[in-house]
């Protein structure tokens, strides 16, 4: 019994941890734009280019909270069955 509680526990904070990971792109998506806005505002004729770009980096970036968010799935429902049935 104590064994799967401990599985059970280290799958949660295991997850908090990868949902964590959420927090990152979203702090760096607010910042590209609001450079891009100033870019923009600067010089508005290569507003195509640095557009392109900024929705480029902000497809990298939320890729890292996608993974996250799937590891913490992951870890809360399949992980726990693998792991109780190691035993």
């Amino acid at each position: 019994m104590l064994e799967k509680a401990i599985i059970l526990a280290g799958c949660a904070v295991g997850a908090g941890l990868a949902l964590i990971a959420g927090i990152g792109p979203g702090i760096g998506e607010g910042y590209a734009v609001g450079k891009a806005c100033e870019a923009i505002g600067r010089q508005p004729e290569c507003k195509g280019d640095v557009t392109s770009t900024m929705l480029l980096g902000c497809a990298v970036a939320e890729t890292t909270g996608i993974y996250g968010f799937v590891t913490g799935l992951l870890l809360l429902f399949v992980a726990p069955n693998i792991f109780i049935n190691l035993l």
